[in-house]
């Protein structure tokens, strides 16, 4: 029986797979286990009642265990760790958080009016990091086989470069080559090419009111 899941429809296309990484992290565990899973798009512009009704707080993604809507990508991955231990995702403890600060330091660049801020070498300082851990340990973060911190980041990279690429005309410096060769395992993944958004304009449309905010 397919697992029920609910992730953010696409601005100005309900019908299309959006732009949230936190519910494309849920879609490429599923895929990378091989779970079955039956997609609802929700425009959060527009919540459908029934949405609403059984996720009051109106957050995706949310997934159905045991006629429950479970909000949380973290909840989520960690309860489908344990419901299908089959096909393993799970990374060694010491390398959990590798990259974990990438995000905000993404985050607060994009929105950063000041050059001089430090929020740039924040985020190099990030990336830089990555390429040695990269450098030692790769190509996926715990080596050879791609794991659950791998599947986090990986829509968080696509983003920071989609994003930054157009807003900031910035992208990751060629030194750091571990992080180039990284992101280009993780997009060209099949589990990754299925649940990315269709086009880079839904990911830039959805940042753009936080850049111009």
């Amino acid at each position: 029986m397919a697992l029920e899941v609910a992730v953010k429809a696409a601005a100005g296309a309900p019908d299309v797979l959006g732009d949230c990484p936190f519910c494309q992290r849920v879609l490429l565990t599923l895929e990378e286990k091989k779970i079955p899973y039956k997609l609802h798009l929700i425009d959060l512009s527009n919540k459908p009642e029934w949405f609403l009704g059984v996720n009051p707080e109106g957050k995706v993604p949310v997934a159905l265990f045991d006629g429950k809507w479970v909000p949380d990508s973290d909840v989520i991955v960690g309860i489908l760790q344990e419901k299908y231990p089959e096909i393993s995702l799970v990374t060694p403890p010491e390398y959990a958080t590798v990259g974990s600060k990438i995000f905000g330091s993404f985050v607060s660049f994009l929105k950063s009016k000041d050059p001089n801020d430090g929020t740039e070498q924040a985020l190099l300082a990030e990336l830089s990091a990555l390429d040695e851990h990269l450098k030692a340990h790769g190509p996926y973060v715990a080596g050879e086989k791609v794991t659950a911190v791998d599947l986090s980041l990986a829509p968080k990279l696509y983003h920071l470069v989609v994003v930054l690429g157009h807003f900031k005309k910035w992208s990751v410096p060629e030194s750091l080559s571990h992080v180039h060769i990284y992101t280009k395992l993780l997009f060209s993944r099949e589990s990754f090419e299925k649940t990315k958004p269709p086009k880079e304009e839904f990911v830039i449309a959805g940042w753009a009111p936080k850049v111009n905010a």
